[in-house]
C-alpha cells in the first residue's frame, strides 16, 4: 500500500449513505468484508473517477470492509483504518484475512483443529495475509502459502465477533 497525503476523510455526505443495515445499490449487508481483485486498486476520496487518489492499494486478495455504497462504488477500510472510494469490479467477494495478534511482537499460534489443546503447526505474524475457509464463531480454518490450520477468530482481522462463515 502506498500513501498518498491522506490526512481522514471527512464524515459520509448523505448523498451516499447507506440504510445501516444493507447497502442501498447492492442489498449485500454494510459493513460487510470483501477483498481486492487487483494487484492495483487506486481509493478515492470521493465515489468518482474525477477525486483524488488517496491510496494505491498493490496486494491481490488483501480484506477490506465496506462501509458504504454509491452507485458502483463502494467506501472501504482497511486493517490500519485508512479509508477511500473504490470502483465495485475491483472487489471480491472471497473471504481474507490479516492477522491481527495483541501486540506486534506475538506470534498467533495456528492450530491443527480449532481446539487449543490441539498441535500448533505454526506461529503467524502480524500482517500474514490468507484465506479463510470457514469460522464457527470462535475459531477459523485460515489457509495461506505454507500454512493451514486453525485461528482464534479474534486474531483476524476479515471476520467478525461470533460471524459463522461457510
Amino acid at each position: 500500500m502506498l500513501a498518498a497525503g491522506f490526512a481522514g476523510l471527512s464524515p459520509l455526505p448523505s448523498w451516499c449513505a447507506s440504510d445501516g443495515a444493507t447497502g442501498s445499490v447492492s442489498g449485500l449487508p454494510i459493513p460487510r468484508f470483501v477483498s481486492l481483485k487487483s494487484d492495483r486498486v487506486n481509493a478515492r476520496s470521493g465515489p468518482n473517477k474525477d477525486q483524488e487518489v488517496r491510496w494505491v492499494y498493490t496486494h491481490a486478495g488483501m480484506p477490506v470492509e465496506i462501509t458504504a455504497e454509491f452507485e458502483n462504488w463502494r467506501r472501504i477500510r482497511d486493517w490500519e483504518g485508512a479509508e477511500g472510494w473504490v470502483y465495485h469490479s475491483l472487489l471480491s467477494g472471497r473471504r481474507t484475512a490479516t492477522v491481527v495478534p495483541k501486540s506486534k511482537e506475538e506470534l498467533v499460534p495456528l492450530f491443527e483443529s480449532a481446539d487449543v489443546k490441539s498441535p500448533i503447526v505454526a506461529h503467524l505474524q502480524s500482517g500474514v495475509l490468507g484465506t479463510i475457509r470457514s469460522c464457527n464463531g470462535a475459531w477459523c480454518q485460515f489457509s495461506g502459502k505454507g500454512f493451514d490450520g486453525f485461528v482464534r477468530q479474534e486474531r483476524l482481522w476479515g471476520a467478525y465477533p461470533n460471524e459463522k462463515i461457510e
